[in-house]
């Protein structure tokens, strides 16, 4: 019970990795707040959790619009008394290539809506997101704002311009944090998970992703309680003395490059 009585928002809480963050702190003691665009998944979870005795709640929140943004981070003071932990972990993937060429000719482009998508929910979104919860934790001078980095963000991936662009962001945005939030007592950290079996990855070709499991020293695609496990150490008084880290959770996938 590490997180008792910690409130905390997971954002993209509904699946996933974000599912399995929020089973993991309701296991720790904390409070959570579920953020989601998917409203149908959103609440089925909160109402299971709260059938099973846990304080949890569900909002509909896109995190890139400050406007719903502001006034969930609002609700969720009033409703739970505090705001002590911050997971950014909503993302989309809208995967091509930068410019595909076949025979010499060009024959296809990412498009700009496909990079402006992911840029806003990615990147924006982790950004809204922290900006809106910052002032509560200054004033409690107690945080945890933890954000979904990816190790793609780290060494890049092919036909992933805008993603990796998000994720590469989404650490100096960390790093930059960190300096300035830690004098209130407020720790910023980055987990980079690598391929871990979600809706995003289950969508990705099978030769794809058998050719990254081989590249994988432990040799398995990671599962989504393997990031909750980070998530919910980052965010406990273990870590209290971690802040700026950008924490590789993806089997050896990095050294195995």
């Amino acid at each position: 019970m590490r997180l008792q009585n910690r409130v905390a928002i997971v954002t993209g809480g509904a699946r996933g990795i974000g599912r399995a963050t929020v089973e993991r702190f309701v296991q720790e003691g904390a409070w959570v707040a579920v953020w989601d665009v998917d409203a149908s998944s959103g609440q089925a979870l909160v109402q299971d959790l709260q059938q099973q005795g846990a304080r949890v709640g569900f909002w509909q929140v896109d995190v890139a619009d400050t406007a719903t943004v502001d006034r969930a981070v609002e609700e969720v003071v009033a409703t739970f008394g505090r705001v002590d932990i911050l997971v950014n972990n909503a993302g989309i993937l809208r995967d091509a290539r930068l410019v595909k060429v076949k025979d010499g000719q060009v024959v296809g482009r990412m498009r700009d809506e496909d990079f402006d998508a992911v840029i806003r929910v990615n990147l924006r979104g982790v950004f809204v997101c922290t900006r809106a919860v910052a002032p509560y934790m200054i004033r409690q001078r107690y945080g945890r704002i933890l954000n979904a980095s990816s190790v793609v963000g780290l060494y890049g991936n092919f036909g992933q311009t805008n993603y990796v662009a998000a994720k590469a962001g989404v650490i100096g945005m960390t790093r930059v944090w960190a300096r300035e939030l830690g004098r209130y007592g407020i720790t910023v950290n980055a987990v980079a998970p690598g391929f871990i079996d979600t809706d995003m990855t289950r969508g990705m070709p099978e030769k794809i992703l058998h050719r990254m499991v081989e590249r994988i020293p432990l040799g398995r695609i990671g599962r989504p309680e393997d990031i909750a496990a980070v998530y919910a150490f980052l965010a406990s008084e273990e870590a209290a003395y971690i802040n700026g880290a950008v924490i590789s959770v993806d089997g050896g996938l990095v050294v195995g490059t």
